[in-house]
């Protein structure tokens, strides 16, 4: 790009002796970023992070089935952390999502019991881990079960897992501990409906 000599035509400096005078400066007639475009950039911004969370650590899911009241009402929503159980082990009582271990296209979802190693067995009902009898508030008295179990060590990266409705619940007392590979998300939040939004116990 040519430049041009601001010297004068001749190429020999002016003389004049008035000094310049400054018109206003563009800068300051150049007007402000609109207010839309720093509130679409934020919303753009915060959808971005908002899928990153949603596609990569959490997922929506829809229960289906009483098996889990009243902890979870069939057609409830809850969100599920996928990456959770990378950073931290499985517990008991941690509501977990995995897939049926007889038909592995189908999901479960239900409560942690026993942990690999534990002995657990149930008697008329009541559920005893290592011997101590559990203490279970998230079962109330109309859902219990008179079902019983034999004493089963669980198998190593194994979980025993019941369902909250003890007489409607098809859990580990029909198919077993299920095994760790089987399970990919841990049950932390319930978005629909309003009534129950709120974190999972």
């Amino acid at each position: 790009m040519s430049s041009v000599d601001q010297s004068g035509a001749s190429g020999a400096p002016t003389t004049n002796s008035e000094p310049p005078v400054s018109g206003p400066s563009t800068e300051s007639q150049r007007p402000g970023r609109p207010a839309l475009a720093v509130w679409l950039r934020d919303v753009i911004i915060s959808l971005a992070v908002s899928a990153f969370f949603i596609i990569f650590l959490y997922q929506p899911v829809k229960v289906e089935g009483t098996s889990m009241m009243p902890t979870l009402e069939d057609q409830e929503r809850v969100f599920i952390n996928k990456f959770v159980y990378k950073l931290e082990p499985i517990e008991r009582g941690d509501v977990i999502v995995f897939r049926y271990p007889r038909d592995p296209a189908k999901s479960y979802i239900k409560r942690v019991i026993a942990v690999a190693g534990d002995h657990v067995q149930i008697q008329a009902g009541v559920v005893f881990v290592n011997g101590h009898r559990l203490r279970e508030p998230y079962v109330p008295r109309m859902y219990e079960d008179v079902r019983s179990y034999p004493d089963t060590v669980v198998p190593p990266h194994s979980y025993f897992v019941l369902g909250d409705h003890r007489n409607l619940s098809n859990d580990s007392r029909d198919f077993g501990p299920v095994d760790e590979d089987f399970i990919y998300g841990k049950a932390v939040f319930g978005y629909w409906p309003v009534e129950k939004v709120g974190t999972l116990k």
